[in-house]
């Protein structure tokens, strides 16, 4: 007999097994955020232009491979998917140690980018798969706590590495961590993927996650006005310490989605996106105005807790327009809006900065929360409106 020596097959081992498979990828992806910029000025002798190429291809493959995954979860499994993304991380990893320069550290970026964009893309739809419907909002945000932690923790891991063996040594910690994660979701027991229905086409853009897909790429141009320019407005202010409003943030955040994740599964997720969107614009208001630390603190505070529930209110909306037959490829469709919101947001918020100032960046991207917070009232309001059949 073949058996696999052991399975997570129950709902609380699955999802511990899979969180802790993700942030493996994403452990890797934060240890080189530190580590690459002085390996690309270093030892390839390159510019900052090109630091800057390095860290954003990573995101180009994981926006477009991103449905791709999706589709195929539906098609070939979640636990298919998940492995094959986190082979994908670990040969990224791999190519770190190939003699080729700068041409290695693209290929493994990019590949890197595909294997973390699929391992979460599949999660996020098999998270769904396996969690009790009354609950499913808050084990979605629970799960995505995975890059969070990765983003978080990995940084120190490779600066540590670093500091210890030099870069190899965190060459070997990105290719291993994702082959860690490989053994564990293959070991996995997949979820009961639903038979897709005759005549159901199977697309690579759900369209049904393209509503809440937008809204989710709205917000996320605030967590880049954040991340892009808190630390410089705080400067510019005369202030030291601007990037404690990050920690603050990812603090609020986390603890967060712990305590009140299970917010739009009671209250329903457009009602709480709509809050949760006005809250997120008042934080980036209050840190737009700040002249001073704990007022910066504050805004992240509150953009903290509205993002902690934003993100698993709009992802139940999606649930909940598409049948389980195409749950993979509507969070394919649905994660990529995020890197998109971030990718778009952080130059569009840079053009308000250069024509007005931090103050009006801020207020740039807190407009753009309102927006999403209008929508949802609109759809509230239409509903309510709706005559009973």
């Amino acid at each position: 007999m073949n058996e696999v020596p052991w399975r997570a097959s129950w709902p609380s081992a699955t999802f511990g097994a899979l969180f802790g498979a993700t942030m493996l990828n994403l452990l890797a992806v934060g240890a080189l955020l530190p580590t690459l910029p002085l390996y690309v000025r270093g030892p390839l002798d390159e510019g900052n232009l090109m630091v800057g190429i390095v860290i954003g291809a990573y995101a180009i493959t994981g926006i477009a491979f991103r449905p791709i995954a999706g589709v195929l979860a539906d098609s070939k499994g979640r636990r298919w998917v998940v492995v094959v993304g986190s082979l994908a991380s670990a040969v990224a990893g791999a190519f770190l140690f190939l003699p080729l320069g700068l041409v290695a550290v693209l290929g493994s970026r990019l590949l890197l980018g595909a294997g973390e964009g699929a391992v979460f893309t599949a999660g996020s739809a098999w998270v769904a798969d396996i969690a009790p419907e009354r609950n499913r909002a808050r084990l979605i945000g629970i799960y995505g706590l995975a890059i969070w932690a990765g983003l978080s923790i990995g940084p120190l891991i490779g600066q540590a590495l670093r500091a210890a063996g030099g870069f190899e040594l965190v060459w070997a910690f990105v290719f291993l961590a994702p082959v860690l994660s490989t053994v564990i979701a293959s070991r996995l027991t997949d979820s009961a993927v639903a038979p897709r229905p005759a005549g159901e086409d199977r697309t690579l853009i759900s369209r049904e996650a393209l509503g809440p897909g937008i809204s989710m790429a709205l917000v996320s141009a605030g967590f880049a006005a954040m991340a892009s320019f808190v630390v410089l407005h705080m400067r510019d202010e005369g202030v030291a310490g601007g990037a404690w409003a990050f920690t603050a943030f990812a603090v609020s955040l986390v603890l967060s989605r712990l305590i009140a994740g299970g917010l739009p599964d009671r209250l329903g997720p457009r009602r709480v996106a709509l809050v949760a969107a006005l809250f997120e614009a008042i934080g980036l208001a209050v840190i737009g105005l700040a002249n001073t630390l704990p007022v910066a603190l504050a805004g992240a505070i509150v953009m903290g807790w509205a993002f902690s529930v934003l993100y698993p209110s709009l992802s139940l909306i999606v649930l909940r327009r598409v049948p389980e037959s195409r749950r993979g490829s509507a969070f394919g469709t649905f994660t990529a809006t995020f890197d998109l919101g971030v990718a778009l947001g952080a130059p569009l918020v840079g053009v308000a900065v250069t024509l007005g100032g931090y103050e009006a960046g801020f207020l740039f991207a807190a407009a753009l929360a309102i927006a999403v917070a209008a929508t949802q009232a609109v759809i509230l309001a239409s509903r309510r409106r709706r005559p009973a059949l």
